[in-house]
């Protein structure tokens, strides 16, 4: 439980403390002032001034802050304010969190890939120690009702005449469930740093694009390339992961607005601990994933035309641009505090259910 804590507190943190960074960074370079850039949220530790900025130390370590003078829509006639600046560096400065968050993650996949990350394999690629682990689940199956998980690992099958006690392809447990349909078979899995057994009887008449056991198994193993390789399959890997997010995001926005309902794979920070729990018990590898992954979310959720996030307020810039003047402050802040009301609102119904999920 400490190591969980701490890694989600490491991860979480740095995630928002880059995201602040990007803003930071290029609110300086536009010349605007930044009062307080902060590491952690309040009460205060410590707070040292250089320059223009305090630089602070806060209690709760859960990523940082940047303020910056005139974010609120005031002192439009100081140079040094932000509503000051052109409508192109005010974009620049909202755009500058989302585009480290990016950058980050590039960095720590192309990191990963240089240390080896866990990916998928064919049957035909030479690898070492690779894994048969099951990748999805079909509703009433066998592997179901036998309650195998996705994520588990098949160690070994047993069926009335022989046995595979070295599984390393997705073939052989395909194979050696055709030649026992109908019949139970024992398998020997591991989840995280448990191993079980389960009896499962492969079906002889599956249903139509289903298996015997009614799995996806996958062949996955630790890959790793030279730092040249990394860096171009790193920046490729971003960009699936950013468009599979995507695409998921749309799924999930369309079951709110279609039928009221929040998608029951949709996690929040209760489950996020839970997840970074399994992947600080698997190794640094799978932290690194981890942290890149949720570090493209965090950069895709606030780039949306939402209230209360760095695209809402891009999207006013946007309607400032085609008005010639910017909406009206009272207006403005209005619509951004509705916004975050029902993100709160959202988070805490998600946060509910996953800590109903846990009972």
């Amino acid at each position: 439980m400490i190591l969980t804590i701490a890694v989600f507190i490491a991860i979480i943190g740095v995630l928002v403390f880059v995201h602040e960074l990007g803003h930071f960074l290029a609110a300086k370079r536009a010349g605007a002032k930044v009062e307080e850039f902060g590491f952690g949220f309040p009460p205060r530790i410590l707070g040292i001034k250089k320059g223009e900025t305090v630089y602070s130390l806060n209690l709760i370590p859960l990523g940082g802050f940047v303020k910056i003078m005139g974010e609120d829509g005031q002192d439009r006639s100081n140079s040094l304010s932000f509503s000051s600046k052109t409508i192109g560096q005010r974009a620049v400065i909202l755009a500058a969190g989302v585009s480290m968050n990016f950058l980050l993650a590039i960095i720590l996949i192309v990191s990963g890939l240089v240390a080896g990350l866990p990916a998928t394999v064919s049957d035909e690629e030479i690898v070492k120690n690779p894994k048969i682990q099951i990748a999805q689940i079909s509703p009433g199956s066998p592997a179901e009702a036998a309650g195998l998980a996705i994520g588990d690992t098949i160690i070994k099958v047993s069926g009335p005449e022989d046995q595979i006690s070295d599984i390393s392809k997705v073939g052989q447990v395909q194979d050696f469930a055709q030649k026992y349909a109908g019949q139970e078979i024992l398998m020997t899995i591991k989840s995280s740093d448990k191993t079980r057994e389960v009896l499962l009887t492969p079906r002889q008449n599956p249903p139509p694009e289903e298996g015997r056991m009614g799995v996806v198994l996958a062949r996955t193993a630790i890959v790793s390339y030279p730092w040249y390789e990394a860096i171009y399959k790193g920046v490729i890997y971003t960009l699936n992961l950013i468009w599979i997010i995507l695409a998921a995001l749309g799924s999930i926005l369309w079951g709110i607005f279609s039928n009221g309902q929040v998608a029951s794979d949709v996690t929040g920070p209760v489950g996020i601990f839970s997840i970074t729990g399994q992947a600080a018990h698997m190794g640094v590898v799978y932290i690194i994933q981890l942290a890149a992954l949720l570090s493209i979310n965090l950069g895709i959720i606030n780039i949306l035309p939402f209230p209360a996030l760095d695209g809402g307020r891009l999207f006013f810039l946007l309607i400032e641009k085609f008005r010639g003047k910017p909406v009206s402050q009272r207006v403005e802040q209005i619509v951004h505090a509705a916004g975050f009301i029902f993100l709160i609102l959202l988070m805490i119904l998600i946060t509910l259910r996953d800590v109903m999920k846990l009972f």
